[in-house]
């Protein structure tokens, strides 16, 4: 059975930037574009993954950018984020935490944890990959 993620922009970064095509990232990617992971998105993530992406600084080409992005909304969901009224250290990252919390059973992947201080659906990438294995498994 899939799982439903809100997957943070740092994870999205290091997954097209990666070398080790074994990396956790890399691998939640996968299991997003093998069904085997529920994206959750809506217009703001969606914004927010491009402008990341076409930063200079990683090299990354608008057609490779575009294919991204249009795989996401092919593989994904579009969810529309609930007002939750919760503070975070980062609130550029509230719009992450609202759209998981619209969902149930939803997890948010990040890299960065400490933005997300007590929130209890949020996974690091490595953790996502043993839930998804684990719940395989068990099938």
């Amino acid at each position: 059975m899939p799982c439903y993620a809100v997957i943070d922009t740092n994870v999205i970064v290091s997954s097209l930037l990666a070398k080790n095509y074994d990396s956790a990232t890399v691998q939640i990617i996968r299991a997003v574009f093998e069904g085997m992971i529920i994206l959750l998105y809506n217009d703001e993530i969606l914004a927010e993954y491009d402008e990341v992406l076409h930063r200079d600084k990683f090299h990354l080409n608008d057609e490779t950018i575009r294919n991204f992005l249009e795989a996401i909304k092919a593989c994904g969901l579009e969810i529309m984020p609930v007002v939750t009224g919760k503070i975070l250290p980062d609130m550029d990252d509230l719009i992450f935490y609202e759209t998981a919390s619209a969902q149930e059973n939803t997890y948010l992947v990040t890299g960065n944890m400490k933005h997300f201080p007590d929130v209890d659906f949020t996974v690091s990438p490595s953790e996502m990959m043993r839930i998804i294995n684990n719940d395989t498994s068990a099938q």
